[in-house]
């Protein structure tokens, strides 16, 4: 007798109204999550940890580094995801730059405690990363290499982030040492884990 075996259900497409919307969404998580953890002097991992890092060197805003310093991805997108999925990057990117913009003349964060900027923020930038590959986009930088190693190799994206995230946050030790660097950890922590928990195969249906 031969074991019973049930289909997995079809994931219906989304429209372009849809996509739009959930970039959107995406973008704002990840700027609020810059905020958060800009206004409490700390770092991350990822791209996101490397603008940071920046911020505190340059005088322009998390987001716009964030953008910058993707520019060079955005070819490698194309090449090893598809160019549907290196358009939506670069939008990502471009709402990213454009929320952080006006975000900073909207809204500052006066007085946080680091905990509280390591776990909200690394939380909200988990989720905006989440949101945005759920509906084939990505935010760039070491998330386009995640995302390649977990279709190419199977790797798990948060797994896989990880190992980027401490060379990233060795690389921070000159410029944010001591308690901050143990907040710093912490949030990126809670990115991975949000990757780690739900970015899984087999998890979602829709594309």
């Amino acid at each position: 007798m031969q074991p019973r075996t049930e289909s997995l259900p079809i994931g219906r497409p989304h429209s372009v109204a849809e996509d739009a919307y959930a970039l959107a969404i995406g973008c704002i998580l990840l700027v609020l999550g810059l905020v958060f953890l800009k206004s409490a002097g700390l770092v991350t991992g990822g791209i996101a940890g490397v603008a940071l890092l920046l911020s505190y060197l340059i005088p322009l805003p998390a987001g716009v580094l964030f953008t910058l310093i993707n520019i060079p991805f955005f070819a490698f997108a194309h090449k090893v995801l598809g160019a549907r999925f290196a358009i939506k990057t670069v939008l990502v990117n471009v709402g990213i730059a454009a929320f952080s913009s006006l975000t900073r003349m909207s809204i500052r964060v006066m007085d946080v405690h680091p905990a509280f900027a390591a776990i909200v923020g690394g939380t909200l930038i988990g989720m905006g990363i989440l949101c945005l590959a759920r509906h084939q986009a990505g935010v760039g930088g070491t998330g386009v290499i995640t995302l390649w190693l977990q279709r190419t190799r199977g790797w798990n994206a948060g797994s896989t982030q990880i190992v980027l995230d401490v060379l990233i946050l060795s690389a921070a030790i000159p410029v944010v040492s001591g308690p901050e660097l143990g907040w710093s950890i912490l949030s990126a922590v809670a990115i991975s884990l949000i990757l780690i928990a739900w970015h899984r195969p087999g998890r979602y249906i829709g594309h």
